[in-house]
């Protein structure tokens, strides 16, 4: 992967425009479902590591929110983790959606890029090649702000491991920073979260599932059993949402409830009891201290 005996490593921030696919490229390079991910943009709300160890780097990729133009607290604060991520990366990986490029969003993306960053268009396998070629044309107007351009589709996995190559070379020599067969930091309690949140995020439509939150109250091994036992509260705005996620004889929470307790099952190579709670808070996304309590923008 280099060209001298050094080990390199490095963190690189992945950013971009809310779906542009930055969380299915985080689990297709570790090979691991650790983000959330839906057709619904900023499912993402956390800072996220997924860890790519090779023979001669170690790759620590931060998946952050999608940056948009914010609309209140909640979004606020994914907006800021997203560019604090910038801020302490080695490497600043900014995606395109090749049907899509260089719009308003990530115009104002390149113009706050605090270095020059390596370009990735994803999404290839849904146009025809000349038009990525014209793609990689106009980022040569944003003359410095590149230092190469990759085309990826994250969702089958192509150019990924052109994608790896490239970014070794720009990482700084350094340590190993975790053990090899590590592939996020994120502790097991968190992942469950997510993944019931992303059940939100597929199932529910308009305005519910940027309504949630997924606090897990309960995470515990019962080792007699052979089975971990989650138990997790489900918070809305609005008693209408409630009804929405619990849905008609319980149906709806039933099937969030049965899709992620299978993707925590795959996770922990354990058998899972999943329990969910549905609770009203209100306002919760314009309470700072909310925000934080669920776990955003920390």
């Amino acid at each position: 992967m280099t060209n001298d005996i050094e080990f390199r490593s490095g963190f690189i921030a992945v950013v971009g425009r809310p779906n542009v696919g930055k969380s299915t490229l985080i689990n297709a390079v570790t090979g691991m479902k650790i983000a959330a991910v839906s057709d619904k943009p900023n499912t993402t709300r956390n800072r996220i590591l997924g860890i790519k160890t090779l023979p001669g780097a170690q790759l620590v990729f931060i998946d952050t929110p999608g940056i948009h133009k914010a609309r209140g607290k909640l979004g606020k604060a994914m907006v800021h983790t997203a560019m604090s991520a910038i801020d302490e990366a080695d490497v600043i990986m900014m995606m395109i959606e090749v049907k899509d490029p260089f719009g308003r969003g990530d115009r104002f993306i390149i113009e706050n890029l605090p270095k020059s960053a390596i370009l990735v268009i994803n999404k290839i396998d849904t146009v025809k090649k000349e038009d990525i070629l014209g793609i990689i044309d106009v980022s040569r107007r944003f003359e410095g702000k590149f230092l190469e351009v990759i085309p990826i589709s994250a969702r089958n996995a192509d150019g990924i491991d052109d994608l790896l190559d490239t970014i070794v070379k720009y990482l700084p020599e350094g340590p190993r920073y975790f053990p090899e067969d590590m592939v996020t930091d994120q502790p097991e309690r968190f992942l469950a979260a997510e993944f019931i949140r992303e059940k939100i995020f597929q199932l529910t439509k308009e305005e519910i599932p940027y309504k949630t939150a997924v606090v897990i109250e309960e995470f515990k091994d019962v080792p007699e059993k052979e089975l971990v036992m989650i138990s997790a509260l489900i918070y809305v705005e609005r008693i209408n949402h409630k009804g929405i996620i619990i849905g008609k004889k319980g149906e709806m929470l039933k099937t969030i409830g049965t899709q992620a307790r299978e993707d925590i099952e795959r996770v922990l190579g354990s058998k899972v009891f999943l329990e969910l709670w549905v609770k009203v808070s209100e306002r919760w996304t314009d309470r700072e201290n909310l925000i934080k309590d669920y776990g955003y923008g920390t």
